[in-house]
């Protein structure tokens, strides 16, 4: 192919924004129901709804629910796992879902006869943001499912207790919320669901309390289960207030399993119990400096699950993960191969097969099966297709940068890579920092057309995965605590320094970007620092006094304890570090966008911080998505969102295109 000379940003690119928005989100919650592999699928088309699927045993696939059937969960506002199912001997499987809008959990017999519709479990509440249920788990013995309930108690949004609950399967409780049973009480503020062990005489379940976040410390909670299903002697065996323990469960044995940090990374341990009951000591199955485990964002997510064989199915790494097999008696820990460098928080298994939701750098995330017996990988369901040339992919580089005090800082940079293009000798390509929200998260090495989007069009992007970001240990996520929007945004802007000093990137031509946290680090990296010309905000924090005090949800309501300090202690603090209130440091363009219907970042931040930039000549532009909430889902809103972030670095960065619907700037 004959490559043409033109200006970094200006080259043709056949991954447009529609491409982009229509293969936007992954697979996740994967679940075996007899012999079929099911989970949920994005819809960015259906209005970003989540759908159900199930691939039958002849290796077809199809949706469980037709729209607009929705699964997914509010609990936590997060979510987690939506759905549980059971095959039975006649009838086909029963499924249990949490639909969207309403969130009330319905039961389903998708093999039923033709016209049977999902008919609700539980009902509407009447108080606050409704009754909602998650990680559910199908006891067809009892005639019920058991989950996590969260009910709403008053209008704010912390006025909500939290329990493990049984729901009838019959649907008496779909207009009398009497009919729910309360298996453990709301003395502890946050809960995962429950975990019964394969002789179904014990229970356990991870909880927590503000103003702990789940990867601060978690306790775990057994109780043994009487034959009628009431919970008893319910007691704390492990973790604590400087423990995190993320997932727990059972394996043949009935021997705990559970990941702790008590180390400073996330490891595997099982324990046995007595002859009185009482719970032995734990021991490390696979004790390395690697992170078996994650930060428990959603409820429900699993980093391992047991095989019938006794090995168990991990994943496990240090800033990318694997799926390994581990004997848990030797320790020997044997990995999948195959191009995957990322694989998502959902296992599933069968038999002596396990199945997860893995991506690469030239893949999007698909379901893969590793057979334990042979070794072997197979995609087997939701596989990559490419939807262009690979050669328009960006060609990921990890890098390790040195920031203040000569810390390491992990990043992953993406070079503008096209098969018929490259940019003039004498100039260098622009870039844009991205970082990624959280801030106790991490931006995943995997093919993302987002990123191809800008790089195929001659504009580089650097995802930092600042200080703060999990992946790494312990220490290193610890470096934000009472440091966010100060190591966040030296970690970035250093990234950003070190790319320009080595001649990878135009240091007139730098942008930062990012949603939610990754939104605040932008907004505070354009108060604090001269690095950027130009940054795009996305569902952003910016006012943290008004964040910490009623304008988020219950889960985060309390998370500026550990990542600024106490408000009562360091109110000046708050103040001082909130982008809100600096305004006038602002003089560079940006960009901010933000979902209407947000309840975690609502858009009253926005607005203030609009109002406040509004006559002081820094020119921006405001775009605001009707039924968008925290991440936008619609295809509609991904491609105008996409397509307004071009146009900010066409217009700042001096990029000659016609293609590009300039942007409606207010100063």
């Amino acid at each position: 192919m004959t490559t043409t000379t033109a200006g970094y940003g200006s080259w043709p690119s056949p991954v447009d924004a529609v491409l982009t928005a229509a293969h936007d989100g992954r697979p996740d919650y994967l679940g075996t129901v007899g012999d079929e592999l099911w989970w949920t699928a994005p819809r960015p088309a259906e209005g970003g709804r989540r759908a159900l699927v199930r691939r039958r045993a002849d290796g077809t696939e199809d949706s469980v629910l037709p729209p607009p059937w929705n699964v997914r969960s509010r609990v936590v506002e997060y979510g987690g796992q939506p759905w549980a199912a059971v095959a039975r001997p006649t009838g086909g499987p029963l499924v249990v879902f949490s639909h969207f809008p309403d969130q009330r959990l319905y039961a389903y017999e998708p093999d039923a006869a033709p016209g049977a519709r999902p008919r609700p479990l539980t009902p509407v509440s009447a108080t606050g943001d409704g009754l909602r249920w998650v990680d559910p788990v199908v006891r067809p013995e009892l005639g019920e499912v058991w989950c996590v309930l969260e009910e709403f108690t008053g209008p704010e949004p912390t006025d909500v207790r939290r329990m493990l609950a049984a729901v009838p399967l019959d649907g008496t409780a779909a207009e009398d919320r009497a009919a729910v049973r309360e298996l453990t009480d709301a003395r502890h503020r946050f809960v995962t669901g429950p975990r019964v062990s394969p002789d179904g005489r014990r229970v356990a379940w991870i909880a927590w309390d503000h103003p702990r976040m789940p990867w601060d410390g978690t306790e775990v909670r057994i109780a043994d289960v009487a034959p009628d299903g009431t919970f008893r002697e319910a007691r704390t065996v492990a973790g604590g207030p400087a423990e995190s323990i993320p997932q727990v469960g059972w394996d043949a044995a009935g021997r705990l399993l559970l990941v702790s940090d008590r180390t400073g990374w996330w490891n595997l341990y099982r324990a046995e119990f007595g002859a009185g009951g009482e719970l032995g000591e734990t021991v490390a199955l696979c004790p390395r400096a690697e992170e078996f485990g994650g930060p428990l964002w959603k409820i429900g997510l699993s980093w391992f699950t047991p095989l019938e064989n006794g090995l168990i199915a991990v994943v496990h790494g240090k800033g990318t993960t694997s799926l390994g097999i581990l004997d848990p008696d030797s320790g020997t820990l044997v990995d999948a191969a195959g191009p995957w460098t990322e694989w998502a928080s959902t296992l599933a298994a069968h038999g002596t097969r396990v199945v997860g939701a893995a991506a690469g750098p030239h893949t999007s995330c698909e379901l893969v099966e590793l057979d334990t017996r042979t070794g072997r990988t197979r995609v087997v369901g939701a596989a990559h297709t490419d939807a262009v040339d690979p050669a328009y992919y960006p060609e990921p580089r990890l890098r390790t940068f040195t920031g203040p005090g000569g810390r390491e800082i992990h990043a992953q940079v993406h070079p503008p890579r096209h098969p018929g293009f490259t940019g003039p000798a004498d100039e260098r390509p622009p870039y844009v920092i991205w970082a990624h929200g959280g801030p106790t998260g991490r931006a995943p090495l995997v093919l993302d057309l987002e990123i191809a989007y800008f790089t195929s069009r001659g504009i580089g992007v650097a995802e930092v995965n600042y200080g703060g970001s999990t992946g790494y240990g312990r220490e290193y996520r610890e470096r934000l605590r009472e440091q966010w929007g100060v190591v966040d945004v030296e970690d970035c802007a250093a990234v950003a320094a070190a790319l320009a000093a080595e001649g990878t990137a135009d240091p007139a031509r730098l942008a930062v970007r990012g949603g939610s946290a990754g939104g605040w680090t932008a907004a505070a990296s354009l108060v604090a620092t001269d690095v950027y010309a130009c940054g795009t905000i996305i569902y952003p924090v910016l006012d943290l006094s008004a964040w910490a005090t009623g304008e988020t949800h219950d889960f985060e309501s309390q998370y500026l304890h550990g990542l600024v300090g106490p408000l009562d202690q360091v109110p000046a603090r708050y103040k001082e570090r909130s982008p809100v209130e600096h305004v006038d440091r602002v003089t560079a363009p940006f960009l901010l966008l933000q979902g209407l219907d947000d309840v975690i970042c609502p858009p009253a931040q926005a607005e203030r911080l609009l109002a406040r930039a509004a006559g002081r000549g820094v020119p921006h532009a405001y775009l605001a998505f009707e039924g968008e909430g925290h991440g936008f889902r619609r295809d509609d809103t991904i491609i105008r969102a996409l397509e307004a972030e071009l146009a900010l670095y066409v217009r700042t960065f001096g990029i000659e295109r016609t293609d590009v619907a300039p942007l409606e700037y207010r100063s």
